[in-house]
């Protein structure tokens, strides 16, 4: 169910029926020049809907403010002042939350997300709340699969598997006959600093936003992953209903916080 498609009582009723909210991270960002700049959270956000279609769920309105101050030298990127970002997505839990729902499930659609979401979840120590949030991590047996689908050794941005995926959900988006002919292998301009990371390690290596090789794609491929993935989410959610642990755990953290 998605969350901006349902009336007010609708809504009301779904929250009571479900209990449990997905919140999908995307964002706005050049992949490749095939694919279009809201690839992320647009896959994003067919994968939770197809996965609350089996295990019913709520599904909140397109979410695509994340972490890609990597790519602002691209043109349609759209980027959030870091304090203001965080704010941001505490009040938009605070908000699916104050709305009835004891449980989120932050869906993490954009690899450059993953260090924010996972600082946002630590964040949710700071004060007690009257939710849970749960990080959805790719399941193994997903990743397990992968490499019997696809062809490429070399994934991570507009490659094989998402331009595949981005095939079987909006096939009218994607340009295959502008995905370059060669491989796109890592620049390694900052490989002289070994055990390294700073904002510019992703640009140093991929300075045109593409990765890989996209012209392995296909829409067959996309369908098979897309699948598993479904399947994978929708056990989650499964799980994440059925869960006491958490907020019990919880519940006794912030107990000991208070004495």
């Amino acid at each position: 169910m998605n969350w901006e498609k349902l009336t007010s009582s609708d809504f009301a009723k779904a929250v009571k029926e479900t209990g449990v909210c997905i919140i999908v991270f995307g964002v706005v960002e050049k992949h490749g020049e095939h694919l279009p700049l809201g690839t992320d959270y647009l896959n994003g956000q067919k994968l939770a809907t197809a996965a609350a279609e089996i295990e019913p769920a709520v599904v909140f309105p397109p979410f695509y403010f994340g972490q890609i101050y990597e790519a602002k030298c691209f043109p349609g990127t759209i980027t959030i002042k870091p304090r203001l970002l965080i704010d941001l997505i505490e009040n938009v839990l605070d908000e699916i939350g104050r709305n009835g729902f004891k449980k989120i499930i932050l869906l993490n659609a954009h690899g450059g997300n993953d260090f924010l979401l996972k600082f946002i979840a630590q964040c949710q120590l700071a004060e007690e709340k009257p939710y849970q949030v749960y990080m959805y991590q790719q399941d193994p047996e997903v990743r397990k699969h992968f490499n019997e689908i696809f062809e490429s050794e070399l994934h991570g941005h507009a490659c094989e598997c998402e331009t595949s995926i981005s095939l079987y959900n909006h096939q009218e988006l994607v340009k295959m006959e502008e995905v370059p002919a060669e491989t796109e292998l890592p620049k390694r301009h900052l490989a002289h600093l070994p055990n390294h990371f700073s904002g510019l390690s992703w640009y140093s290596n991929y300075p045109h936003h593409y990765v890989g090789n996209a012209n392995y794609a296909s829409y067959e491929k996309g369908e098979r992953y897309a699948k598993l993935q479904i399947d994978a989410l929708a056990k989650f959610i499964a799980k994440v209903k059925k869960d006491e642990v958490l907020p019990m755990l919880s519940k006794e953290f912030f107990s000991k916080v208070q004495h």
